[in-house]
């Protein structure tokens, strides 16, 4: 027989359902947990965030920044026979086999997996816990289309002569967001997908290092000339909440072609002391109270069905119907080799 090992709030979810549980007697909640997360996560945490987990636990959350994601399986990997956290959260679908095939984690099942969808559990090992999950797509400027000219409804209309000039994207070597699309693209075209790289380059395509760079320098719904971007289906409903003026309609908008869907994990590393602790935590960030909070705090979407998408997220922005997922494995052994062969097209 299977058995699922269950953290404290997992325990207390099934004693609440009334399910027999197994007992703790004798295990003791640690003082603290520490949790290796990225910079953008860190960011978002208040004193509010884990307040929830330290009243009903008393187990406090210490944050532990780590760069940004690749930094930070970078230090995960690097300390892993003595590891610097219990947890680490916000590695990805791009990274997971590289984290996997390093053992980093212990398997922990939750007990609320069944309100996650199935293709965002990636691991059937359960060494990791989908928490939420966000949809890279290209983002048009609204003001910039019309009288006769649509935004492309395609990959392939990007190179159409009529977008000359048009779409600035991340490089894929120092970007999240820029991997994600050129993962789309490869989904997309299969071994085609560098002659689509080179028919961009012919269209003037242009390159920015950063998300920040290309959607608040070069985009043109903000300081530059480019009306494409390479960004997030949630980014018109953050136009739309951080708008100095209120708004009636996002500026932005979403093209739902070639989206590429990113997954972000929790674990429990290995090696830590406090294990049925960390497995409580992972709960706790997978139940719908945490669930709630992660579209207005990161804008991305929850991983947990239950969870309760707020106005603006249902109201200004389009969820991709099938965006494009690259298996973990594949991606892994190829993504050096895409990114280089990459570079020699666009980047010469």
């Amino acid at each position: 027989m299977r058995v699922r090992r269950m953290g404290m709030i997992g325990l207390a979810l099934l004693a609440a359902c009334g399910a027999v549980v197994p007992s703790t007697t004798g295990d003791s909640a640690p003082e603290k947990l520490t949790l290796l997360a990225h910079d953008s996560f860190v960011g978002g945490v208040t004193e509010q965030t884990f307040a929830a987990f330290t009243a009903e636990t008393g187990t406090r959350v210490e944050l532990l920044q780590g760069g940004d994601a690749g930094t930070m399986l970078a230090q995960a990997i690097i300390t892993k026979n003595d590891p610097i956290a219990d947890i680490l959260f916000g590695v990805d679908d791009t990274f997971l086999s590289k984290a996997l095939q390093e053992s980093l984690f212990v398997p922990y099942e939750s007990p609320l997996l069944g309100d996650v969808p199935g293709e965002l559990q990636l691991d059937s090992g359960h060494r990791v816990t989908p928490i939420d999950y966000g949809d890279v797509c290209l983002n048009y400027d609204k003001a910039a289309f019309g009288d006769g000219l649509a935004p492309p409804a395609s990959l392939d209309e990007l190179t159409d002569p009529a977008y000359r000039s048009m779409l600035v994207v991340e490089n894929p070597a120092t970007s999240s967001p820029g991997l994600a699309f050129l993962l789309a693209t490869i989904a997309e075209y299969g071994d085609q997908w560098p002659d689509f790289w080179h028919s961009l380059v012919d269209n003037d395509v242009e390159v920015s290092p950063s998300w920040d760079d290309a959607y608040y320098s070069r985009f043109s719904a903000h300081d530059g000339d480019r009306p494409l971007v390479v960004s997030y289906a949630s980014s018109p409903p953050a136009e739309v909440i951080y708008a100095t003026q209120p708004m009636s309609d996002a500026p932005t908008g979403v093209i739902t072609a070639g989206c590429y869907r990113q997954v972000e994990f929790a674990g429990i590393l290995a090696g830590t002391s406090s294990e049925p602790a960390a497995g409580g935590l992972i709960d706790f960030m997978l139940q719908k109270g945490f669930q709630d909070t992660i579209p207005l705090t990161w804008f991305v979407y929850p991983a947990n069905r239950q969870a309760e998408l707020p106005e603006q997220f249902v109201q200004y922005t389009d969820v991709p119907d099938d965006p494009a997922q690259v298996a973990p494995e594949e991606i892994e052994v190829n993504r050096q080799s895409w990114i280089e062969q990459w570079q020699q097209i666009v980047l010469p």
